[in-house]
């Protein structure tokens, strides 16, 4: 019997309001070097041909969505998003739970990270796609590494080289994602991110060294940073 290929499909969390970065509209819908930063990262997936289709959980009524070109795109559809990015993400699962594989591959991808490069999304997926659970991309620590109590006195220097920033995409098992998401929520745990997930249901996830200009826009001085490292970029 021939064994079937597994697909890689991509889900873009967007439902969140960034209230770090600004009270007044998602991040996701300030402008970036000439377009919305939901544009850049959304073009970025695109530039993907492995990426079978790309879901994005959202606030489908923001009438801001009109003003990103990229959603129209045949390989983009919008799903109604959740309260938290995990139930955001749930919803992207359960939206091509009828055409998906167990074995197939999900990326998840931050919507505020538009300076990923296609070169990193192919060496994820290339190093990732004969693991048996799946893997992210991280950036290393350089600075040193402090823990702070809880009057922000500094308790402790910590080794640096046992740890890393977890960055998006991340690449799991699609079946793996849906259940150990399920498996959060049902004991009212809101994992970060989906290698807390996964973690959270005993399995391994593999790092993945990305760049580190893959920043994520959390706060309003985030928008200069970004801005010309996609400068530098496209030199």
């Amino acid at each position: 019997m021939t064994k079937s290929i597994a697909k890689i499909w991509a889900i873009v969390p967007a439902a969140g309001q960034g209230q770090r970065f600004s009270d007044v509209q998602p991040k996701q819908f300030f402008e970036l070097n000439g377009q919305l930063i939901a544009e850049h990262s959304l073009s970025r997936l695109l530039a993907v041909p492995q990426i079978e289709k790309i879901i994005v959980p959202s606030d489908i009524e923001a009438i801001l969505w009109s003003q990103i070109p990229s959603i129209n795109h045949s390989k983009i559809r919008q799903v109604q998003g959740g309260e938290q990015r995990a139930h955001s993400v749930l919803n992207g699962l359960l939206a091509i739970d009828q055409e998906a594989s167990d074995n197939d591959w999900v990326l998840v991808h931050d919507i505020a990270r538009p300076c990923i490069t296609t070169d990193d999304i192919n060496k994820l997926i290339l190093l990732v796609k004969d693991h048996s659970v799946g893997g992210i991309l991280v950036a290393r620590v350089d600075e040193t590494l402090k823990k702070v109590d809880l009057d922000n006195h500094v308790s402790s220097t910590v080794d640096r080289t046992q740890h890393r920033l977890a960055q998006t995409p991340q690449m799991f098992r699609y079946s793996l994602l849906r259940d150990a998401i399920r498996a959060c929520l049902e004991e009212n745990i809101i994992p970060t991110d989906e290698a807390s997930a996964i973690e959270n249901a005993g399995h391994k996830v593999l790092s993945v060294d990305g760049r580190r200009d893959n920043i994520k826009i959390t706060r309003q001085e985030d928008l200069a940073i970004a801005s010309a490292i996609m400068r530098t970029q496209e030199a």
